[in-house]
């Protein structure tokens, strides 16, 4: 699914004047998605026991931590620099707790960065053929006690303008609500299979209450 294009010059990338020392040596050490994706399984995930929050990459590097949609503006920040467009996959759940993936592609294959609880809900290696495709991996893995995907779409945060979703000291609510609102296409599960992926679910955690399952046959391409 090609992702919508804004009009010339609106949204770009800042440049190096505009990110302090210390943010600039990360995007100088951050040069691959792979790079990123290895600092997210460092970097301490933002359970909001505080209250809700959303920073901009400004406020990941200053905070530490970051939940999943916090993670892809941080990979989206750092890439775009390293000639990446800055595009999100958003993943819609009937349980209304989405998730938000860096999307990138290298040699024609689409791949993604994230940040999670869930190690199945990480990023992607850039094996897929499209976009979809790749949203259709997560299906399985992101069967829980509640999730259950019902769509995807393929977001560009150039398409938000002059909106500093990238270095604002305040929280980038903006960005939430234009996903929220965002145009998704449904992917669909039969009932039979999610009622046997949740069976398991529960098994697991019944028997190992501190773990995250990684039982899944693609494994292969996570990133």
């Amino acid at each position: 699914m090609p992702a919508r294009r804004p009009g010339r010059g609106a949204g770009g990338p800042p440049g190096r004047s505009a990110f302090t020392a210390a943010e600039w040596r990360w995007i100088r050490r951050l040069r691959t998605p792979q790079a990123v994706q290895e600092l997210l399984h460092e970097l301490p995930y933002n359970n909001e026991t505080a209250g809700e929050t959303l920073r901009s990459f400004r406020g990941v590097v200053r905070d530490w931590t970051a939940h999943c949609l916090e993670a892809a503006l941080l990979a989206a920040t750092v890439l775009e620099q390293h000639g990446f467009p800055p595009l999100l996959l958003s993943l819609e759940s009937v349980d209304l707790l989405d998730h938000v993936i860096f999307l990138f592609q290298e040699r024609g294959r689409w791949g993604g960065v994230a940040g999670s609880r869930d190690p199945g809900l990480y990023g992607r290696k850039p094996l897929f053929a499209t976009p979809r495709a790749m949203a259709l991996s997560y299906m399985d893995t992101y069967v829980d006690l509640t999730g259950r995907v019902t769509g995807f779409a393929v977001a560009d945060l150039r398409d938000l303008g002059g909106y500093d979703w990238r270095l604002s000291q305040r929280y980038v609510w903006k960005v939430e609500r234009w996903l929220r609102d965002y145009p998704h296409q449904p992917l669909t599960m039969s009932d039979r299979r999610y009622a046997w992926l949740h069976a398991r679910y529960r098994r697991y955690k019944a028997r190992f209450p501190d773990r995250k399952p990684v039982y899944y046959p693609n494994r292969s391409q996570w990133l």
